[in-house]
């Protein structure tokens, strides 16, 4: 396959010959873009295997219900149906979940969510196969539903681990500190779906020592193998998860749900089992970001100085735990925005309900507290008379400041210089200066409403996330790179081992720019995951940049020692005397000029390295500690135009600055930002996966509405603070999530200053950008 090339230099790195870009900062192309953008790329639903069955799952229609019996029989009388498991194939204590195990594969005696895995069935045809699922008989015993979050504290149990999964009381300051100005503000942050544009997928493979093989696009491939071995009752090693072309993923992006019944059928049957999921079974499957519901109270002095912040905090987690505790405290910890609060009091809860099961989500706990605490700042501003920006500079965090956690913020913190940034940008032209021909009103370019109906509106947000894992989770990653010297007039190339899974981050891309920055080898292939390879970790909150880009980094300057010491030794220098670039090896002097491959002389150097950042440490029970490896921001501008008469609404214009560390490859960076505000902007307008009495009512694209190219925005990136974090690799910070967290924020902003209505739950409701008539306001 040939990589597509460019014939401009980039703005950061350097071209080699023929113009394509190579190394740390140039915007290196994807290897997989080609297959990619032509439809050949093999996606996890592309698998095959000689003589597979194919799988189908039944699913519960309740979301709360007793099982009172499980009829099998005329499922498995069906033509080409070779096996039917249920709870009763599964060890009783085999509990799955991605962070913790209270799942079971199957229902055994109670239903806790709608669309929960009952049964599942392989037969020779996908259809067979879908009718025999249909054809399981349970009785059912219903049981009332808890749907609402704040009814789960006094309701019966709705699991063995009761209702509430974690409580973080957050204490700091002083109770008695109270300010001049106060504000409340009571929001909701309904449901997103990660909505995968490729449904899940997956093929298992019976083993001859009495294992499988789980072919899957996961973004966890050793969480699910422990997982997976601990349901099927064998040992780690048994179990082997190979990871397919991951077809994007914004959350935990392959279902254990699905995975486990495909391997449980694979071992029952002695035979390859795939299943490809129905787009209700995705939406049922796989977990959602948290509906969320905040209470606020803002005290500030007359100038508008923040004394402090008082909040309640209830996630809903759904059926079962998840990764809740983990977005609880990024929830808590983050309560106050990016702004110093000398006094903070925040309660965070997280329950179960008989809702679908929340889980880890881009930006997962900082979304729904941005737009909350920037919700608070806009009626702060209002009540005191304040330019809104000009409040949130007031009050912007910066370097060696305290978030509510007592944790000092020792990474760069530029706050101010990025509002500063999209605050100073140009604003984009209003209709009545454009050609009538050229107005897009809100609703599409078909717009049905009048030009005189639409008000314009211009709203600031600042959001922040952390990155890694937090709260003493060891992240560490392991990989391994080795080079290949067949002879003097061979092209040496690298090849990267690490278990590290590009979910469309870029980090397979990323990888092969750090060996070609350290080695000066163009040639760089980057291995396919398994797990027999070393952990790396999940793809989330940035891990792979950090952790597994600083592995592959370490382990390539190790193979250049290796390399550079023999010439060094045999000229009497240093190898720090030696440079290594395009393929060549020259000293200082231009006394030794040598190529990588006559230096390799045939032979192969390889080595192995881990990244681990520094430690972190859980929050206390007054929810104080530092928690968190690191941190980042960013600071939005969004105009809207509004029909206030209709309530449609259309984003006009992102503009964005962040805080990135270091650019790594330019046009990845952007495509990454871009694609967040995108998300953003789908959270804030119309993503909202809504139950009634926990039954999920449009698990479809069709009712499940997603931003497409017609409604993303302009995304006019501003500014790139590129000022080095000392304790990341390179320096770079994660691009992806907080550009997420931060816009949906902005857009309610800019709702709220066009209509001067209070725009406080998300997805914006119609009817909270109409102008009611002052009698009815």
């Amino acid at each position: 396959m040939t990589e597509p090339t460019t014939t401009a230099t980039p703005p950061h790195g350097t071209p080699v010959e023929g113009g394509a870009p190579r190394g740390i900062g140039a915007s290196v192309p994807a290897l997989d873009v080609r297959a990619k953008t032509e439809g050949t790329f093999p996606y996890a639903a592309d698998l095959w295997a000689e003589g597979l069955l194919w799988a189908a799952i039944h699913r519960s229609p309740h979301a709360h219900a007793r099982i009172v019996s499980i009829d099998t029989s005329l499922a498995e009388e069906m033509p080409g149906v070779r096996a039917v498991v249920t709870h009763a194939d599964v060890p009783a204590e085999a509990l799955h979940g991605r962070r913790v195990a209270d799942r079971p594969v199957f229902a055994r005696d109670v239903v806790r969510h709608h669309g929960e895995p009952i049964a599942a069935v392989a037969a020779d045809h996908p259809d067979a196969a879908r009718l025999a699922a249909a054809a399981i008989m349970v009785e059912y015993e219903l049981l009332e539903p808890v749907t609402d979050p704040q009814a789960a504290f006094e309701a019966e149990p709705l699991h063995p681990d009761g209702n509430l999964i974690r409580h973080i009381p957050l204490r700091f300051g002083d109770p008695e500190a109270s300010g001049e100005v106060v504000v409340e503000g009571l929001y909701r942050i309904g449901r997103q779906d990660p909505a995968p544009i490729g449904a899940e997928a997956g093929l298992a493979v019976p083993r001859p020592d009495g294992g499988v093989e789980l072919y899957a696009a996961s973004t966890d491939p050793h969480a699910d193998r422990d997982l997976a071995a601990a349901c099927f009752g064998l040992a780690p090693e048994q179990v082997k998860v190979v990871v397919t072309g991951v077809p994007g993923a914004t959350a935990d992006r392959d279902d254990p749900g699905m995975q486990l019944p495909l391997g449980l059928l694979a071992l029952r049957t002695g035979t390859p089992v795939k299943l490809t999921a129905t787009r209700e079974d995705s939406f049922l499957g796989h977990a959602h970001r948290h509906p969320t519901l905040l209470r606020y109270r803002h005290h500030a002095d007359a100038a508008g100085t923040l004394v402090k912040v008082e909040a309640q905090i209830l996630l809903d987690a759904g059926a079962y735990a998840d990764s809740s505790a983990e977005v609880l405290a990024a929830a808590v910890a983050f309560a106050c925005g990016p702004y110093v609060v000398p006094h903070a009091f925040v309660e965070g809860w997280a329950v179960r309900t008989n809702n679908p099961p929340s889980g880890h989500m881009r930006g997962e706990g900082a979304l729904q507290v941005c737009a909350a605490y920037e919700g608070q700042m806009d009626k702060l501003a209002a009540k005191l008379g304040m330019d809104p920006a000009e409040l949130r500079l007031r009050n912007a965090m910066a370097t060696g400041d305290l978030l509510p956690t007592g944790q000092t913020v020792t990474c760069p913190a530029p706050v101010a210089e990025l509002l500063t940034a999209v605050r100073g940008a140009p604003l984009p032209p209003l209709p009545k200066d454009l050609p009538q021909e050229e107005w897009l009103l809100p609703g599409g370019p078909e717009g049905a409403g009048e030009p005189g109906a639409v008000r314009r509106g211009v709203g600031y947000a600042l959001g922040m996330v952390h990155m890694l894992g937090a709260e003493g989770a060891d992240e560490v990653s392991t990989a391994t790179v080795r080079v290949d010297g067949a002879g003097p007039t061979t092209a040496t190339t690298a090849t990267v081992m690490c278990a590290a899974v590009d979910t469309g981050q870029g980090f397979a891309t990323l990888a092969r720019q750090v060996v070609q920055e350290v080695l000066g080898i163009d040639e760089v292939h980057v291995a396919s995951v398994d797990t027999d390879q070393p952990p790396a970790g999940p793809a989330a909150r940035g891990r792979h940049t950090w952790v597994s880009a600083g592995a592959v980094e370490r382990a390539a300057k190790m193979v250049r020692t290796q390399l550079l010491q023999p010439l060094a030794q045999k000229f009497g220098m240093s190898t720090e005397l030696l440079s290594l670039a395009d393929g060549k090896i020259t000293s200082y002097d231009g006394v030794l000029s040598t190529t990588v491959a006559e230096a390799l002389g045939g032979k192969e150097l390889w080595a192995t390295a881990q990244c681990r950042p520094h430690p972190t440490e859980p929050l206390d029970e007054a929810g104080q500690g530092d928690a968190f490896v690191g941190l980042a921001f960013c600071a939005i501008r969004a105009v809207v135009d509004v029909d206030v008469e209709l309530g449609t609404i259309r984003v006009v214009e992102m503009a964005v600055a962040q805080d990135v560390g270091k650019v790594l490859n330019p046009a990845q960076l952007a495509v990454r930002i871009e694609a967040g505000v995108t998300q953003g902007v789908g959270a804030a307008l119309m993503e909202n996966l809504r139950t009634v009495d926990g039954i999920v009512r449009h698990p479809d694209l069709t009712g499940y509405t997603l931003p497409t190219a017609l409604d993303a925005p302009a995304v006019r990136i501003v500014k790139l603070v590129e000022e080095r974090d000392v304790v990341a690799p390179f320096g770079a910070k994660a691009a992806g999530a907080v550009p997420v967290v931060t816009s949906p924020a902005a857009v309610a902003a800019a709702v709220r200053a066009a209509t001067g209505r209070p725009v406080n739950r998300l997805p914006i409701r119609p009817q909270s950008a109409i102008l009611l008539p002052a009698s009815q306001g």
